[in-house]
């Protein structure tokens, strides 16, 4: 797991203190509580009292008063390495797929390096909005994303734990047509890898594999073929690398599940006998929520009556769509995560706080706030496979902590609110300690 690597020297010991603390897993709170971080990893969590009796004398005493203290966040479907303006209506009309091509293209055409100083900055906003684990699944050039991992991992500049996707595979003709003949090969090969039979399913994972990606992403379209769908999980697997699907259709859906993939991102028409074989099979639903929220009217200001009247009927349907399916993943007991799937230019807001807004969008489609919590730590770092490493405040784990000013629990919305930050038992963001 090139991800997990760091070479980046971890801070001296340290208790953090709160007046509770949520295990996202069960539920329970202990109150008051007190994490011990030692070498950037949890060594116990308690009872203030014992945990500072065992602490070494030297250790920084963190007291965040009467907030809540959470494991870090984890945003399993993001794009940090592109930030998307929707052009003008006018424009959008006259393209295929008019508001996300024109911006692929223009971060295609950008150089590799100005790209990966951008994504430096998504990264380090979104950790500061309490994501401390991403799942970055595409978008990013050859090896953008693997290289801003490499760099954020040495300590060379602030950001979360990236596992990345490196290009995306899929097949031509999926985000763009009609390119000129001429660059339409050096276009796509910056961006995209082609799935073109069994074989060249293959070669695209080696290809990804080549810059040491953590996971395969495949966009799935009415023309993969089971048989390229099966050889590509099964090189995936074999180099032992997990395998996300973007998959919207009933059909693309099925044939990513009889492949075996590890996790099935979108969903949006998963049948109940989807999901219940997803759950008999462990494949991890991904719940991208962000199109049922405030997003879509955000990222299309407009002044003309009509365009806000069909913006305002979009968003009506997608949040219908949206608490229809998450009604049915909780009733299926399928395993399942969130992500942000965020990619676009939020007017007024840093990545991180457009990426948050998951949290109230999820209760807004009537997710429960304790299955919210699960869906962005526990439940999303066993879908990375990274269970034993983020997810919880347990000993044995990295020191990766949030904490927010009132109950999460009670009010989701604090989670728009992250006031303190930890990663790897350094502080990135403390607007709680008391003097």
């Amino acid at each position: 797991m090139a991800g997990v690597a760091t070479a980046a020297p971890a801070p001296g010991p340290s208790v953090v203190k709160a007046a509770r603390l949520i295990d996202p897993k069960t539920g329970a709170v202990t109150a008051p509580a007190a994490v011990l971080i030692e070498a950037g990893k949890i060594k116990a969590v308690g009872a203030p009292a014992r945990i500072q009796a065992e602490a070494p004398k030297d250790a920084k005493i963190i007291d965040l008063g009467s907030a809540t203290l959470l494991p870090g966040l984890i945003d399993s479907h993001t794009h940090l390495l592109i930030d998307i303006v929707p052009p003008r209506p006018i424009e959008t009309a006259r393209r295929r797929n008019g508001d996300f091509g024109p911006g692929l293209l223009l971060a295609i055409v950008e150089s590799p390096g100005k790209r990966i100083l951008m994504g430096a900055q998504m990264a380090r906003e979104d950790l500061e909005s309490g994501f401390t684990t991403v799942r970055n699944l595409g978008h990013s050039g050859v090896d953008g994303d693997a290289a801003l991992r490499d760099a954020i991992n040495a300590g060379r500049l602030p950001g979360p734990r990236i596992l990345a996707a490196g290009r995306k595979i899929t097949q031509r003709g999926n985000y763009l047509q009609d390119l000129n003949p001429a660059l339409a090969d050096a276009i796509l090969n910056e961006e995209l890898l082609q799935a073109e039979g069994p074989e060249g399913a293959r070669q695209a994972v080696l290809k990804n594999a080549f810059y040491n990606v953590d996971v395969i992403k495949m966009t799935m379209g009415d023309d993969v073929t089971p048989a390229e769908m099966a050889a590509l999980v099964d090189e995936a697997h074999r180099h032992q690398m997990k395998v996300a699907v973007h998959a919207t259709s009933v059909g693309d859906i099925q044939t990513a599940i009889d492949a075996g993939v590890d996790s099935v991102e979108h969903g949006n028409d998963v049948t109940d006998a989807q999901l219940k074989t997803m759950r008999d099979k462990g494949i991890y639903l991904d719940i991208t929520p962000a199109f049922a929220g405030d997003l879509w009217t955000a990222i299309h200001p407009t002044d003309d009556p009509a365009q806000r009247a069909a913006l305002a009927t979009s968003k009506a349907r997608n949040r219908e769509r949206m608490t229809a399916l998450v009604k049915r993943a909780l009733a299926s007991g399928a395993p399942f995560a969130v992500g942000s799937d965020m990619c676009w230019n939020w007017p007024g807001k840093t990545r991180g706080e457009a990426t948050a807004t998951i949290f109230t969008t999820l209760r807004d489609v009537g997710m429960p706030p304790a299955d919210i919590l699960r869906a962005v730590t526990t439940n999303a770092a066993a879908m990375l496979g990274w269970q034993d490493k983020v997810g919880a405040v347990e000993p044995g784990k990295f020191a990766d902590l949030v904490a927010v000013a009132g109950d999460p629990m009670a009010d989701v919305g604090q989670l728009e609110h992250v006031r303190f930050v930890m990663k790897g038992g350094e502080v990135i963001r403390n607007d709680l300690t008391r003097p």
